[in-house]
């Protein structure tokens, strides 16, 4: 399970898919609820969310959900609520993935300092952003990242950055822009020391876009393309595609 996070997170999400998907074969073959739950909730349906394979998500939160209602298992029906309010998210339904998100926060109770799901919480402040809500957002953001301070829970950090940098974008305060191409640049200084090359290709996507949006659409080329080009497979993820429609508007 683990090993298919780090994969995804060093950027070869075709292999972070695969590696989930045989978590979850181990997982039934040893007719373990609980692994399987395990395997679900923070592999699989995790890792199709970050790859933007939303009818794998779907399914595998399906799964999760069923799996942890038939058998009593709160903690893990608490990660499917999440799971699914980001799938909404995804598809754009904002109203009803913060409403799924928060009630997944909520029943997870006092086990949210233990698994936190801290990605998560990066997810419902770009949400928060997204409805117009964009002062919460960045509350969310600030206690997540002073929480990480605390407890060295440093993986997510760089992609915490980078929406920090979009909802500064998104306040539109005077000097908003610079301050959000602060933001993008910590994020990939954090993703470039970790190895994080997948949230590198994220922030190097946000700072070319605000780069070309000031004009520097040279900057954002040299910017991006390095990083686009050290990927090797996943061509067909979210991210990816993202970055290469962006380039192409950069030629």
């Amino acid at each position: 399970m683990f090993l298919a996070r780090v994969l995804w997170l060093q950027g070869f999400p075709d292999q972070a898919m695969r590696t989930a998907e045989r978590s979850i074969e181990d997982a039934r073959a040893a007719n373990h609820v609980t692994s399987l739950c395990h395997a679900l909730a923070l592999a699989a349906c995790t890792i199709a969310l970050w790859t933007g394979d939303l009818t794998a998500a779907e399914s595998y939160v399906g799964t999760l959900l069923d799996q942890s209602t038939r058998h009593a298992l709160p903690l893990w029906h608490a990660f499917g609520l999440s799971r699914q309010g980001a799938l909404a998210i995804k598809r754009g339904d904002v109203v009803a993935g913060l409403r799924l998100l928060r009630a997944g926060f909520d029943e997870s109770g006092e086990t949210r300092s233990v698994f936190g799901s801290v990605e998560f919480r990066g997810t419902l402040a770009g949400a928060l952003g997204d409805a117009g809500q964009v002062a919460e957002g960045l509350a969310i953001i600030e206690e997540t990242l002073e929480r990480l301070e605390r407890t060295e829970e440093r993986w997510p950090i760089a992609e915490l950055l980078r929406i920090k940098g979009e909802l500064v974008r998104l306040q539109g305060a005077q000097g908003a822009a610079a301050t959000a191409e602060d933001h993008f640049r910590q994020a990939l200084d954090w993703a470039r020391r970790q190895g994080a090359l997948s949230w590198e290709l994220r922030a190097a996507t946000s700072l070319a876009r605000l780069l070309r949006d000031r004009g520097r659409s040279a900057d954002a080329m040299a910017l991006l393309q390095p990083v686009y080009d050290r990927f090797t497979e996943g061509f067909d993820t979210t991210d990816l595609k993202a970055a290469k429609a962006l380039l192409d508007t950069l030629q």
